[in-house]
């Protein structure tokens, strides 16, 4: 058999151009133009941040010349109902309380808002808590809107799986978090096909909701016993990629579609691990400064730094990371010339 002499050279080109750079969709920028600040509003979920840091991941490793600002000001529990749990001793937090700090505070070009996960209360669909949470979620966007904020994401709740529930599902009729009605995601549908509607009235709804539906549906049919969540709430890693993917196939990224993991998303780097856990650990840092200092009423909360020093720690954990981009898009031409 005659061997290509010219195939362990393309074999090799082929490499360099793969660490050369991200693949980008530019179209990813075409909800994001003169965008700088993104703050992203949530309970527990989007205060774990997995998925807020996947999607940072993806804008500073695709487009690091944006220099977009993310902070995460997510807070567990929190509702925009108003509603908690009749046995809960402390009543849930609504973001009503701090919303207008955190707007005056953060001054935001860009809000993601997710919320639903908590706001039924963990119980069947009920129409009085399906209009609580209506009337919460349009107070919520006039007030984001009245602060001068024209870019505002509403974002669909996540899924509630009852697998992951399971030692916890409620057999009395009494329901809360720690004994979750069984077919809960029938109320979460109700919300995500209330926000979905919305989009008539001009929001911009990006629908995670049931593309995490589908995914986890096809996970089940791979394996019955899959499983991404402890208590049937709260995402693992894998749960919060698939909630990034959403929102990043909402904001135009389509060359996500195929990619099933974070590292998936940043293997055309060696260092795509250490990029994803500097900007996680930079999203924690941020986090827990500006959750502080925009204030809230919640006990347990994990204390942050002063503003100033956390976003100077900030800058240069994104040294770090763009020198990590940048070194090896500029080793990619010297390697492409030693081949020839």
């Amino acid at each position: 058999m005659k061997r290509n002499p010219t195939a362990p050279i393309l074999s090799a080109l082929l490499c360099v151009y793969s660490f050369a750079g991200f693949s980008a969709d530019t179209s990813a920028l075409a909800k994001l133009q003169n965008i700088h600040r993104i703050v992203f509003l949530g309970d527990s979920i989007t205060y774990a941040g997995g998925y807020v840091a996947d999607v940072e991941a993806y804008y500073l490793t695709r487009f690091p010349e944006q220099h977009f600002e993310f902070i995460n000001v997510g807070l567990s529990s929190e509702t925009v109902s108003g509603l908690s749990e009749a046995s809960e001793k402390n009543p849930r937090p609504d973001l009503h309380e701090r919303l207008g700090r955190v707007l005056e505070k953060a001054k935001p070009d860009l809000t993601f808002v997710c919320y639903g996960m908590n706001d039924g209360i963990y119980s069947p669909p009920d129409e009085a808590r399906l209009k609580a949470f209506e009337d919460g979620m349009k107070s919520v966007h006039e007030q984001i809107a009245a602060a001068g904020v024209k870019n505002i994401i509403h974002v669909t709740p996540p899924v509630f799986d009852p697998v992951g529930a399971k030692a916890r599902i409620s057999t009395n009729g009494s329901y809360g978090f720690s004994h979750p009605y069984s077919g809960y995601n029938q109320t979460l549908d109700q919300f995500s096909d209330w926000l979905v509607a919305q989009r008539s009235a001009g929001w911009q709804v990006a629908d995670l909701h049931s593309g995490m539906k589908q995914w986890l549906a096809e996970e089940r049919k791979r394996d019955p016993n899959f499983n991404y969540t402890k208590d049937g709430v709260h995402p693992d890693g894998a749960g919060h990629w698939v909630m990034a993917k959403q929102i990043l196939l909402y904001l135009g990224a389509k060359d996500v579609e195929g990619m099933a993991t974070p590292a998936a998303m940043v293997a055309s780097n060696p260092q795509g691990g250490e990029i994803l856990r500097l900007v996680k650990q930079k999203e924690e840092l941020l986090r827990d400064a500006w959750l502080n200092f925009c204030g809230f009423k919640r006990p347990g909360v994990k204390a942050g730094l002063p503003v100033p020093e956390a976003e100077a720690k900030a800058a240069e954990l994104d040294r770090q990371i763009r020198d990590l981009i940048e070194a090896e898009s500029s080793a990619a031409p010297a390697a492409k010339n030693n081949l020839k």
